[in-house]
């Protein structure tokens, strides 16, 4: 499986990717920095947004984007690395 992150912290990049990993999932992290996220996403099957850590612009785009590719999206407030584990697993 295949997932992207949006939001988060960057600190916590490596730690993201690796909670990820240990599921067997392929995470691509973006902090919400980037320009033009949605043409760096591909084919996620599952998008994930930090509400919490994203400015809206971003978020308005992410979401477009997945709604057009009907790509599911998972959105949360909180920004951990124990929230992501959460989310995952309950995919």
């Amino acid at each position: 499986m295949c997932a992207t992150l949006i939001g988060g912290m960057d600190r916590l990049r490596r730690d993201y990717i690796n909670a990820a990993k240990s599921r067997g999932v392929d995470l691509k992290v973006f902090t919400g920095k980037e320009n033009q996220i949605s043409s760096q996403m591909g084919s996620p099957d599952l998008v994930i947004v930090f509400t919490s850590k994203v400015s809206h612009a971003a978020r308005k785009e992410v979401l477009n984007y997945a709604k057009s590719r009907n790509i599911p999206v998972r959105m949360i407030h909180a920004c951990g690395v124990s929230t992501l584990r959460n989310s995952l697993e309950s995919n």
